[in-house]
């Protein structure tokens, strides 16, 4: 995962992979099969253990919604610019290379699905979230969603250019404060206008 994660998918080298996994190449073609498999299995792995835990933040019943996601950005900034691993995303990384068709086609599927969740996430929760409601934040729940997932793919790309999680609390800062502020036109009951 993690060489996947510093160099992508056409960047990694059976040598880069099988170095990091002190193992030969016929230990991986035996192991994994292929590039490819092992790249799926890293990536089940990289969802499984890196981004489920930001979930818990944006779910978390008890704070408001631009706190929630602000919670939920912010962790998501703090693992793309922390130094135990890669700086950015993976998955980012990753996907940025599926416009070039070097990346095989169960792949390639894998994380053209991944790249939709995020998305669908922030928009149930847009639809859903009865605080979302109320500010009007529903009514442009696809766009809204399609910001915030926007500027995390920024923060990814900034990240990996050494800019730091304070820095980027800002960015996130600016774009939360655009979405509610343009909820704004949506949070007086049609009634009371009439």
């Amino acid at each position: 995962m993690e060489v996947f994660w510093a160099k992508g998918f056409v960047g990694a080298s059976l040598a880069d992979l099988t170095k990091s996994m002190n193992i030969n190449k016929p230990s991986m073609y035996s192991a994994f099969g292929n590039k490819e498999t092992l790249f799926i299995k890293a990536t089940q792995h990289y969802i499984d253990n890196n981004m489920q835990a930001h979930l818990g933040v944006l779910l978390a019943p008890e704070l408001p919604l631009k706190t929630r996601l602000k919670n939920y950005m912010m962790s998501i900034v703090g693992m793309q610019c922390s130094t135990d691993h890669p700086k950015g995303c993976y998955l980012v990384l990753c996907q940025s290379e599926v416009a070039g068709g070097d990346i095989p086609e169960q792949a390639t599927k894998l994380l053209l699905e991944i790249e939709s969740a995020p998305i669908a996430l922030l928009s149930d929760l847009f639809n859903t979230d009865n605080e979302a409601i109320t500010l009007g934040l529903n009514e442009n729940a696809a766009s809204n969603a399609l910001t915030l997932y926007t500027a995390l793919k920024g923060t990814a790309a900034m990240a990996r250019s050494k800019v730091t999680s304070t820095e980027l609390e800002f960015v996130i800062d600016t774009i939360l404060a655009g979405v509610f502020n343009t909820s704004k036109n949506y949070s007086t009951p049609k009634a009371i206008l009439q």
